[in-house]
């Protein structure tokens, strides 16, 4: 019986371990090409590049005004996440312990909205815009962006703030918190392997988004990340080992913040709260 567990368990790592360099062989693909010269590109199939091109990093991010698509990007995010985080915290403590009229219908509208994607809405988004006087600015680009991120993660924390016992709270009252005070102290610090997951997914949203920038930007100079790897693909010939290293550059920032949190995402999907 022994043996047998044994060996299910040979198989299971060795699916793993297969699985693994499936995902990983298009980011090895990536930086591999990204070493090469414009001529190995086409020539070496190799995953080794017969040199090392680091230059292609340089030339990646200074044609073409590849940092300013970069700072925006990094403006974005930082601007995205934050807006997020802020108003889903309060407005799911709000649904998870407090007593207002039309809650749970107003709790219900906010979750109907997963059931509508941001391109559903790039028409009636356009005209609102226009009429503000936001299109083709930088806070017409964040609100909508906020907005498309706090179904989800309101009804994430809302789940998690309802695990979190009850007690913590009524001893916080005892010792003089008001309510937002038992939210920042209490609540806030308990959720954070929620919100850590919540950070995660929406800064790769935001880091990743496209159409919505085509939408509204018209000014180059405002673009986020994705649109500026366009500039290495001409109409009839593309700088593959430029666009990789531009590709890899955008791909590290969302490495980096998966790796810093990847111990509270682990605690949310175990639903652990430690206190």
């Amino acid at each position: 019986m022994t043996k047998k567990i044994k060996f299910s368990r040979i198989l299971i790592h060795l699916f793993l371990i297969s699985y693994a360099i499936t995902c990983l062989f298009p980011l090895l693909w990536m930086i591999s090409t990204s070493l090469k010269s414009t001529s190995e590109v086409y020539t070496n199939k190799s995953l080794i590049p017969q040199s090392l091109n680091f230059e292609n990093y340089i030339k990646a991010w200074t044609e073409g005004n590849f940092s300013i698509y970069f700072t925006n990007s990094v403006i974005y995010t930082i601007s995205i996440v934050l807006g997020i985080v802020v108003v889903s915290t309060l407005a799911a403590y709000a649904f998870a312990r407090l007593n207002f009229p039309f809650k749970n219908i107003i709790y219900y509208a906010f979750l109907m909205m997963m059931l509508i994607p941001i391109p559903g809405a790039f028409v009636p988004l356009y005209v609102l815009l226009v009429k503000l006087g936001i299109q083709n600015t930088r806070i017409g680009y964040i609100l909508p962006m906020i907005n498309s991120g706090l179904s989800v993660s309101i009804f994430i924390l809302k789940e998690f703030f309802e695990q979190i016992p009850k007690e913590l709270e009524e001893s916080a009252v005892i010792d003089g918190c008001g309510k937002f005070q038992v939210y920042y102290r209490i609540m806030f610090p308990l959720a954070l392997p929620a919100i850590s997951t919540i950070v995660i997914f929406n800064a790769l949203s935001a880091w990743n988004e496209y159409i919505l920038a085509a939408v509204n930007f018209t000014d180059p100079n405002k673009m986020p990340v994705q649109q500026g790897l366009f500039i290495f693909q001409g109409q009839y010939f593309t700088r593959y080992e430029l666009l990789m290293a531009a590709t890899t550059i955008t791909t590290l920032p969302i490495i980096m913040i998966y790796l810093s949190m990847q111990k509270y995402i682990v605690r949310s999907l175990t639903g652990a709260i430690k206190g």
